[in-house]
């Protein structure tokens, strides 16, 4: 690794714009290589990734009309597989109302209430373990 063991700013402003152009990081989510794994969930500083994202209110406008960006990468990132994700928008789109079940629903509580969704649809059952 050109970076490892480095320290200080210079360092890792070098190694995260260096890994940002050149797609180990992409390569190594699809291929289960370079020590990345994708089977938990996104997370910083412990919040969720689509929280810090700003990505809360685009989410819940997809999953009120039951399709959309970013409704599939929530799929994704839940690990649906492709030929699931039609179903996984319809299903959540049914449940909109428990999923965002409140006006101030957090990031966590969108999570709980989609994999509590999961669990009780056959298809999307083995969706549904927390990461």
């Amino acid at each position: 690794m050109l970076f490892e063991g480095q320290r200080g700013t210079p360092a890792h402003f070098l190694a995260s714009t260096t890994n940002g152009t050149s797609g180990n990081a992409t390569f190594g989510m699809t291929s289960g290589t370079n020590g990345c794994s994708t089977n938990s969930a996104l997370t910083y500083g412990g919040k969720s990734w689509f929280a810090m994202n700003g990505m809360m209110n685009e989410l819940s406008e997809d999953m009120a009309k039951g399709e959309g960006e970013a409704l599939t990468t929530y799929a994704v990132v839940l690990g649906v597989a492709p030929e699931d994700r039609a179903h996984f928008a319809a299903v959540t789109h049914e449940h909109f109302q428990q999923i965002f079940s409140k006006a101030d629903v957090t990031a966590d509580d969108v999570h709980t209430n989609t994999l509590a969704v999961l669990k009780n649809d056959a298809r999307l059952a083995k969706y549904a373990t927390p990461a």
